[in-house]
């Protein structure tokens, strides 16, 4: 706004950007600067558009050094500041209830479900250990008892299948003992 100022005539915005922003700022930064002044006020300045750009040539106008000597954007730039300031002030002063905030991320708790987690892998663990213990125990190791009765009528059952399987063989050894005398004489 200055520069509209002191050079007093029409310029292009080019000129602007080579002379104060050139190394790091683009064009379309000037381009975006001019259009936020042009927002705010439009009568602040004179455009021109041409060659293709809505923003070619600038210009002051009368309000242009009105809007200077009363501080220009500074000045409203301080005022804005001062204005959150004193409300920033005000909201650190005044009263606010406590309200509590949950939270959305507690490592604290995340340790506990962490550890809660460990201690149910543990017990799971330890239980199927136990099954498979009690498996093998019962499988292998220890004898299977069988109730008197049953085993006496087992015991019956043995010595009669002995005693048939000791006449059959007798049958047989008394055949063959006349098939050899016979043979024999």
């Amino acid at each position: 706004m200055e520069y509209t100022l002191e050079y007093d005539e029409w310029f292009e915005a080019r000129i602007l950007y080579d002379e104060f922003l050139r190394p790091n700022y683009d064009l379309e930064f000037v381009d975006t600067l001019i259009g936020e002044i042009l927002e705010f006020d439009p009568e602040l300045l004179y455009i021109e558009p041409g060659h293709g750009k809505e923003f070619f040539k600038l210009a002051p106008t009368g309000k242009t050094e009105d809007f200077l000597e009363n501080g220009g954007f500074m000045d409203l730039y301080v005022k804005e500041e001062e204005k959150w300031d004193l409300f920033l002030g005000q909201l650190s002063t005044a009263k606010i209830p406590a309200v509590k905030i949950k939270k959305e991320f507690r490592p604290n708790s995340l340790k506990k479900e962490k550890s809660m987690l460990l201690v149910l892998i543990s017990a799971i663990t330890l239980s199927f250990l136990f099954t498979l213990v009690s498996v093998v125990n019962q499988t292998f190791l220890e004898p299977e008892y069988v109730p008197a009765d049953e085993f006496e009528r087992k015991l019956e059952l043995l010595q009669q299948q002995y005693n048939q399987e000791n006449e059959r063989l007798q049958f047989k050894l008394e055949r063959a003992q006349y098939i050899l005398d016979s043979l024999s004489g």
